[in-house]
């Protein structure tokens, strides 16, 4: 079965296959995984289901993208957050989320949840209005604007934050000045202000306060290659395991696309690995956070 990535529902990390099998990627849980034969495009996402690459496109291994170009294209056209499907009926709240050195402000569809933000691993959260899927950016854009709120984060910045994470408190404080001082603008049309209690995401991921320092991560995966380890922490899209090669940073974006079999239990780790080196202290930017 080929792996289509991890997805976040009812507040759980989960490994998703192409069957729609699913397998929880909770702290404490083994993994021990062969890598098949070769990674090909996991196609499109369409009307609550995935369409198949018409043609199975082969991947490189080393690509963060589990898709091919031309699936890739065709995502974007019909897509939220590329701005071409504007027409989407569904209510949408806009939301803080902070990572550690930077809050960013960002829109996700209502029923969603805290699904968007356990996806990009913010470490604390809120939402601040919920309406039309154009009052959404209105709102993000003067965010952005008035406060110098980023929409985007890097993953080498959410990384360097994981390893030294600011205190729950501070977080906390820092959302709710920006909450304050965005209740003064005045709203665009399309969206009502509403009070949401600021949430600490990191006991959901299992990630301890005083951070996470992995030594080695995973390069590129080959045929045949096996990966083992204990999760030690599920955040965003990165899986922390501990090996005996010691704590390994797993970008699940890398397994998309991969038929994976179950190893036998007494397997060893030998995926090819590289070294992590020490991440420096996040910039601190946005007046350090108030």
């Amino acid at each position: 079965m080929r792996v289509t990535g991890l997805l976040w529902s009812g507040g759980e990390a989960q490994l998703e296959w192409a069957t729609g099998k699913v397998i929880p990627l909770s702290v404490g849980t083994e993994l021990a995984f062969v890598f098949g034969a070769d990674r090909r495009c996991i196609g499109i996402w369409r009307s609550g289901r995935r369409l198949a690459c018409s043609t199975a496109t082969v991947l490189d291994p080393a690509s963060r993208s589990p898709q091919c170009p031309d699936c890739q294209a065709m995502e974007r056209s019909n897509s939220i957050a590329a701005d071409t499907r504007l027409d989407d009926p569904r209510s949408f709240s806009v939301y803080l989320a902070h990572h550690g050195s930077v809050v960013k402000v960002g829109i996700t569809a209502t029923e969603r949840g805290e699904a968007r933000l356990l996806e990009q691993g913010a470490l604390s959260s809120t939402f601040i209005s919920s309406g039309s899927l154009l009052g959404a950016r209105r709102i993000e854009n003067l965010l952005m604007t008035t406060l110098g709120l980023p929409d985007r984060v890097s993953t080498t910045r959410k990384r360097a934050a994981r390893s030294r994470p600011a205190a729950g408190a501070e977080r906390i404080a820092a959302l709710q000045d920006l909450v304050g001082r965005a209740a003064e603008l005045s709203w665009p049309q399309g969206q009502t202000r509403c009070e949401s209690p600021i949430r600490d995401h990191t006991p959901t991921y299992g990630l301890p306060a005083e951070g996470l320092h992995p030594g080695a991560a995973l390069r590129s995966p080959t045929a045949g290659s096996t990966l083992t380890g204990e999760i030690a922490c599920t955040i965003g899209a990165d899986v922390y395991l501990r090996t005996t090669a010691g704590v390994v940073l797993l970008d699940t974006h890398l397994l998309a696309g991969w038929s994976l079999h179950r190893a036998q239990p007494d397997a060893e780790l030998t995926v090819p690995l590289e070294p992590v080196e020490a991440l420096p202290p996040p910039e601190i930017e946005q007046d350090a956070l108030f």
